[in-house]
C-alpha cells in the first residue's frame, strides 16, 4: 500500500499529468451537462407539444356538431405519439439528435406519415453531438496516450531506469502499479461526472453500473495498448507517434472503412422513397375503379364487406380504403426497408466484436435507448397505434354513424414505452476480451522492461 501511495504522490507532483486529468474531468463534466441539457430540452418540447395537442383536441370537440361526419373528423384529427428520452439518454444522444421524437398520425396512409419528417440537414448532423460517448471514444484515448507514452522512456531519458530496474521485488511490479494507477485516475475523471448525471437523471443502478463497466473496459483496452507502446518505444517521441498512429487506425480509419463497406454491401433506401411510393399508390387509386379499390381493401379487412354499398360520387369509406390499399401496396417494401436497417445494425455490432470503439458505442447507445433498435421499436409502436386509430374510426365511417363531441373522449391514446435494453451479451464479452487481452499484453511487456 505504501508503494501505491508513493506512486500516487509522485504522479500528483507532475503538473502536466494533473492538468491533463483536470482537463479530462472538465470535458467529461461539460459532456454530461450538454447531454442533460439536450434531454431536458427534448422533455420540455414534448410537454409543450402535448399541451398544444390537448388544447387542439378540446377545441375540435367544442366545435364538433352532434351529427358530425366521421370521415371528415378522421381526416383532420391528429393523434399524438411521443418517444420520451430514457434516463441515460444524456450519455449517448445517438439517433435522437437527428430523428423526430414526436409524431402526429391521422387515419390516413401510414408510411407517408412515418417518414415525411425524416429529412434533415446532413451538414448539421455530420459533426454529431458532444456527449459522454464522444468524450469516451475519441478524447479519452488521447489523454491516456498523453499520460503513458513516456512511461518508460521518460525514466530512461532521465537516467533513472537502471536504478528502477535494480529495485527488489517482483519484476514489472513498478510499471504495473503505474499503469493501473493511471487507469484508475482516468476512470475517476470520466466516471464521477457521469455518475452524478445518472443520479440527477434518476437512472437505475443496474443500467448505470453496466454503462460504467463498459467505460472501464474501454479505458482498460487503451491503457493496455498504451502500456505496450510505452514499453517498446526507445524514446518519448517515438512512443507518442506510435500510439497516435494506433489511435487514428483503431478509432478513425477502421470504423470509417467498415461503415463504407456496409453502405455498399447492405444498401438501404431512404424512408422518403417509401413515403413517395405510398403516396403514388394512393394517387393512382383516384383513376382506378372504385370496385377494384374496395376489393383490395376487403382482402385484408373482410369484416367490412357487408356494409352498405358505395353511392355515386365521393364517399369517405372509399377514400380510407384507398389509403389502406396504398399501405398494403408498399407493405413488402416497408418490411424490406426495416430488414435492411436491422441487417446493417447487426453487421455494425459484428464489427464491434473486433473494434473496441464501435463496440462501446453500440453498448452505450443500447443502454441509453438511443440506437437504431430503439428508433425502430418506436416506429413499430406508432404503427400499432395507427392501426388502433383506424379500427376506432372504421365503424363510424363504414356504418355511416355520426361522430359527435362526446366521441372525442373515446379516441385511442398513445402510451409510450421504455426504449432501453441490455446490449447483446456477445458485445460485452468481446469488449471484456479485448480489454483483458490488451491490458495483459501491456502489463506483461512492461514486466520485461530493462535498462
Amino acid at each position: 500500500m505504501k508503494n501505491w501511495k508513493f506512486e500516487l504522490l509522485l504522479l500528483l507532483r507532475a503538473r502536466p499529468a494533473i492538468a491533463a486529468l483536470a482537463l479530462l474531468a472538465l470535458l467529461s463534466t461539460l459532456a454530461v451537462w450538454s447531454g442533460m441539457r439536450t434531454v431536458a430540452g427534448q422533455q420540455a418540447a414534448l410537454q409543450r407539444i402535448a399541451k398544444v395537442h390537448a388544447d387542439d383536441i378540446a377545441q375540435r370537440a367544442a366545435r364538433q356538431a352532434a351529427d358530425g361526419e366521421a370521415g371528415l373528423t378522421a381526416y383532420y384529427t391528429p393523434h399524438l405519439t411521443i418517444d420520451p428520452p430514457a434516463a441515460l439518454a444524456f450519455a449517448a444522444v445517438g439517433q435522437r439528435d437527428v430523428q423526430p421524437f414526436a409524431l402526429q398520425v391521422r387515419a390516413l396512409g401510414l408510411q407517408a406519415q412515418l417518414y415525411e419528417s425524416e429529412a434533415y440537414n446532413p451538414e448539421l448532423a455530420a459533426p454529431g453531438r458532444y456527449d459522454f460517448a464522444f468524450v469516451l471514444v475519441y478524447l479519452a484515448p488521447l489523454f491516456i496516450i498523453a499520460l503513458m507514452h513516456d512511461l518508460v522512456s521518460g525514466e530512461r531519458e532521465a537516467g533513472r531506469l537502471r536504478l528502477l530496474s535494480s529495485l527488489p521485488g517482483k519484476p514489472g511490479a513498478l510499471w504495473q502499479r503505474r499503469v493501473l494507477l493511471r487507469l484508475a485516475l482516468v476512470a475517476a475523471a470520466l466516471l464521477l461526472p457521469l455518475l452524478a448525471g445518472a443520479v440527477l437523471s434518476g437512472a437505475g443502478a443496474g443500467e448505470t453500473a453496466l454503462l460504467a463497466g463498459a467505460t472501464l473496459l474501454y479505458l482498460a483496452f487503451w491503457c493496455g495498448l498504451a502500456a505496450w507502446g510505452a514499453a517498446i518505444a526507445r524514446n518519448a517521441a517515438a512512443g507518442a507517434a506510435m500510439l497516435l498512429a494506433a489511435f487514428v487506425l483503431i478509432a478513425l480509419v477502421l470504423p470509417t472503412g467498415v461503415n463504407a463497406m456496409l453502405e455498399r454491401a447492405v444498401p438501404v433506401a431512404q424512408g422518403s422513397e417509401l413515403a413517395l411510393a405510398q403516396r403514388q399508390a394512393v394517387h393512382t387509386a383516384w383513376d382506378t375503379p372504385k370496385e377494384v379499390t374496395m376489393e383490395r381493401f376487403f382482402r385484408t379487412h373482410p369484416e367490412w364487406r357487408d356494409t352498405p354499398p358505395l353511392p355515386e360520387g365521393f364517399h369517405w369509406k372509399w377514400y380510407y380504403a384507398m389509403h389502406q390499399a396504398g399501405d398494403d401496396a408498399v407493405a413488402a417494401q416497408a418490411r424490406a426497408y426495416r430488414s435492411a436497417l436491422r441487417a446493417r445494425e447487426e453487421w455494425t455490432r459484428n464489427a464491434g466484436l473486433l473494434l473496441a470503439g464501435v463496440n462501446v458505442q453500440a453498448m452505450l447507445h443500447r443502454l441509453a435507448g438511443t440506437d437504431l433498435e430503439a428508433r425502430l421499436a418506436y416506429l413499430e409502436r406508432v404503427s400499432a397505434f395507427h392501426a388502433d386509430v383506424r379500427r376506432h374510426f372504421y365503424p363510424y365511417v363504414f356504418n355511416e354513424r355520426p361522430f359527435g363531441p362526446a366521441d372525442y373522449a373515446k379516441l385511442p391514446s398513445y402510451s409510450p414505452a421504455s426504449a432501453t435494453g441490455l446490449p447483446p451479451w456477445p458485445l460485452g464479452a468481446a469488449l471484456a476480451l479485448l480489454a483483458g487481452a490488451a491490458l495483459l499484453l501491456g502489463l506483461r511487456r512492461s514486466a520485461r522492461v530493462t535498462h
